[in-house]
């Protein structure tokens, strides 16, 4: 039998802690901290942790800078909860090395789903960047950073190349332009920013697509950015 996988709850409000305790004890072992500093110490004295769930507004330590701490120590994923649900609040939760984020007040069934998600995807690869990939007829070897379509070698420029790792690195989850654009470019995202992502995309598309114009690996998730599923 598989051992259960075990979730660090890190919130001030001990009623949204009774709450997702109450939601995950079911399946998981569960361990909570009321504050930025017991969760660090938390994830200093448990080595098994495999998700944080990190909310963002609390006294002392805010949840980022929570976040940038347990990074030297763990690299599991990390959920943000917060009242916040500005673009501006996303792009803060990821530069602070979150997966994922999830608004207050949330359902039952949307935090159940990107816990488990944010699981499997974690314990599949325990934290470590992977060697290679194969998704349709594309290969990937993140060692060597060279690309493959039908076993023949494609040319992409370093940033088509920082564009598809980093959706690779984060399938299952949409990426919302402004994200990707900080994330390859290390600049802020300013308006117009978006039109540089979208020429990129389609460059991109154009080599690794067997039909760029209905593409089956990179797909736009209309209004918000893009996926690879």
């Amino acid at each position: 039998m598989a051992a259960r996988s075990h979730i660090l709850i890190v919130d001030d409000d001990a009623d949204i802690r009774q709450v997702l305790r109450l939601l995950l004890r079911e399946d998981y072992n569960v361990t909570e901290a009321s504050d930025g500093a017991a969760a660090i110490r938390a994830v200093e004295a448990n080595s098994d942790i495999d998700l944080i769930i990190l909310d963002v507004m609390m006294p002392g330590l805010s949840g980022y800078d929570t976040c940038d701490a347990i990074r030297a120590v763990t690299n599991a994923p990390v959920l943000f909860l917060t009242a916040k649900s500005a673009e501006s609040d996303r792009l803060s939760a990821y530069r602070s090395g979150g997966d994922d984020f999830l608004s207050k007040p949330f359902s039952q069934g949307e935090l159940l789903a990107k816990v488990g998600s944010l699981l499997r995807r974690y314990k599949e690869y325990r934290g470590k960047p992977e060697a290679a990939l194969a998704i349709e007829n594309l290969e990937i070897d993140f060692s060597t950073h060279s690309v493959k379509n039908a076993g023949k070698a494609v040319q992409l420029t370093d940033t088509e190349y920082a564009i598809l790792e980093y959706l690779l690195h984060n399938r299952g989850t949409t990426v919302t332009t402004p994200v990707l654009y900080e994330a390859v470019w290390k600049e802020r995202f300013l308006p117009g920013s978006g039109n540089t992502v979208m020429v990129h995309v389609l460059n991109l598309r154009r080599k690794i697509e067997e039909n760029p114009s209905s593409p089956k690996i990179i797909r736009t998730v209309w209004g918000k950015g893009y996926q690879i599923d």
